[in-house]
């Protein structure tokens, strides 16, 4: 029963917010419910889902912590957040593991009933955080969510004692909807069409969520509830969506707008799996899927697809990349389109499964042998994934040489707000397919402008030609041990890729475009950057630029004009300085500095500032 207390609704303009628990404890699913009833609130809104790499961790213990941060706004939000307002504790290893975070003074919500012996052992708390004052900093509040879960279903049917005990994250959910003034209306639908077939489940998720909202609002340690408005974005329809999601759906509108059947041969890798399965549902779009039995069999199958006129692409991570070499190779040999999307992840070997990392990108500019280059561009926010898989497809297309697309684990798991567009705003693809009608049709012969040659595709009368790794004739297409024919067409390779850079925007650097320090950064780290340099400029440093590079290979071709127009150049990467060591080969008038992190963990945004305002110093 609601408490007759007055309702008091304070205004924020962001909350961060981590639910943490056991793997087991559905702290992804809390997460994703929470963020998109914000979305349908109408705010601004990034995630940053953080779990194990194993699929059930020991129970209870420090690595097995799973977790998932939303950081919503009635602002501009491009990052899930640094420290926390809330954090929702489900066993003593997440309060542990997460108590760094929460701001001095702000709010835990912890599940009592799990603060055990066993647990705190497990968690190496050698005293009860709960009762021993190291706490005191922040305001607790103590729930016996698992015991008052048990309560609210004790008259429902066909569940079990385990079934019942994993409803508990529904009664944390409906505790953080009343505290910051959610409808629990969104929830109950996404519950009704999950479980169309189990009423029971329907029933009972419901009546846990609804008692944790009732709950909250009797609580005397929760004095009033906070309201997020929604944020002011540009005009238009919005959803949420995750950057696998929207990877997947930016290759089904470059399919379409090329007019050419999507084909993806891939085999399951974490964090890339989510494109693939993605891409699965879609058979109505003329998709084809086809999960291979190894890395290799993956890009094998997407050279074929491609050799046969569609546009082709494989997915993978770091140690599928490095298994895929050598096709990826044989494809920049044949000069075909393919595209390879690397979702990055912690390595090296099997490393860090589920961590973020941006340590593939001296791999994917230089993991083939002999003289192989090929485009690399990079995905920045969840969002914009979409973008660039559209991007990616019309750089293969019309420039006839495979792209390697980078994203990562933090934004291909994240998600964000998408502004949903018609295939009429995007830019138009051209294949670059000849016919029969083809006059004096040459394998080899080339565009003068992009240097990119035909795509005749196999049993076209008249366009009968060899494809295959070894050196061809320039001209004919014939297989050629000519020492001067195999220079000239290494020469011709590179120079293809080189000319790309006038298919592609110029750098325009953010905030300062001259003055003391400019700030770099490529692919996944876009929204901590731009968010610390954007807070250091409204504080006064107004000296301070950020340049962001989405074209790695090539670069824009102002790059080296924007450079000189600052004193000092920092480079920000999550390796140990791979984009820098390419700046220093390409910019070596230059003095690069450096500020790497490999923890498996996303910058955050005052870590940036710090270093930021010491270089400026």
């Amino acid at each position: 029963m609601a408490n007759d207390k007055p309702l008091r609704i304070e205004e924020l303009e962001a909350v961060v917010i981590r639910f943490v628990g056991d793997s087991g404890d559905g702290m992804q699913l809390t997460g994703t419910q929470f963020s998109d009833t914000s979305a349908m609130f109408g705010n601004d809104i990034a995630t940053f889902p953080n779990y194990p790499a194993e699929i059930r961790a020991p129970q209870g213990s420090l690595y097995g912590v799973s977790g998932f941060q939303v950081h919503i706004g009635s602002v501009e939000v491009n990052t899930p957040g640094d420290n926390l307002d809330l954090l929702v504790a489900m066993n003593p290893a997440g309060l542990k593991t997460n108590l760094h975070a929460v701001k001095p003074g702000h709010t835990i919500i912890a599940d009592i009933d799990s603060f055990n012996k066993k647990n705190l052992e497990k968690a190496q708390y050698e005293t009860n955080p709960l009762e021993d004052g190291s706490l005191d900093n922040y305001r607790v509040i103590e729930v016996n969510m698992t015991s008052l879960t048990k309560e609210a279903l004790k008259d429902v049917e066909g569940m079990d004692n385990k079934s019942i005990t994993r409803s508990k994250n529904m009664f944390a959910l409906g505790m953080v909807y009343w505290m910051y003034h959610r409808s629990t209306d969104y929830t109950i639908d996404f519950f009704k069409k999950k479980f169309a077939n189990k009423p029971h489940i329907i029933e009972a998720n419901t009546k846990v969520l609804n008692a944790g909202y009732n709950y909250a609002d009797t609580l005397e340690l929760i004095p009033n509830a906070y309201k997020v408005a929604p944020a002011k974005m540009q005009e238009g329809t919005y959803r949420i969506i995750m950057g696998n999601t929207a990877t997947a759906w930016g290759f089904l509108a470059a399919a379409e707008k090329s007019g050419l059947e999507l084909f993806l041969g891939s085999y399951p890798i974490t964090p890339a799996s989510d494109i693939l399965h993605e891409l699965a549902k879609h058979r109505h779009f003329g998709v084809k899927t086809f999960q291979a039995e190894d890395e290799i069999a993956g890009i094998a199958s997407t050279i074929g697809a491609s050799f046969a006129g569609k546009l082709a692409i494989t997915t993978t991570s770091g140690p599928g990349l490095a298994l895929k070499g050598e096709a990826l190779g044989l494809a920049m040999m044949t000069e075909l389109p393919i595209v390879v999307v690397d979702v990055q992840r912690g390595g090296p070997s099997t490393g860090l499964p589920t961590k973020t990392e941006q340590s593939d990108l001296l791999q994917a500019m230089y993991g083939r042998n002999g003289e192989s280059p090929v485009i690399v561009i990079a995905a920045s926010t969840p969002a914009n994934c979409f973008d660039y898989a559209y991007i990616a497809s019309k750089l293969t297309l019309e420039h006839m040489t495979p792209v390697i697309l980078l994203t990562d684990g933090y934004i291909a798991n994240g998600s964000a707000p998408w502004k949903i567009r018609s295939a009429e705003e995007m830019d138009d693809i051209t294949p670059r397919l000849v016919d029969e009608s083809a006059q004096d049709w040459h394998p080899y012969a080339r565009d003068e402008k992009s240097l990119a040659r035909t795509w005749a595709i196999p049993g076209t009368k008249g366009l009968e030609h060899r494809l295959g790794g070894l050196e061809k004739d320039a001209v004919s297409g014939d297989v050629s041990y000519v020492p001067e024919n195999h220079e000239a067409m290494t020469k011709t390779r590179a120079e293809k890729i080189k000319k790309v850079e006038d298919f592609i925007p110029l750098l325009e650097p953010k905030f300062a475009e001259e003055g003391d320090l400019l700030v770099i950064g490529w692919g996944g780290t876009y929204g901590t950057i731009y968010s610390a340099v954007k807070e250091l400029a409204s504080m006064g440093h107004t000296n301070i630029g950020f340049a962001h590079f989405n074209y790695i290979n090539p670069m824009p071709k102002n790059t080296a004009e924007v450079l000189s127009r600052f004193k000092k150049i920092v480079v920000c990467e999550l390796n140990n300085g791979q984009f820098a060591s390419i700046l220093k080969m390409n910019f070596d008038q230059f003095k690069f500095e450096q500020f790497n992190k490999i923890q498996g963990l996303p910058f955050g945004k005052t870590e940036l500032e710090e270093v930021f305002i010491k270089h400026l110093s």
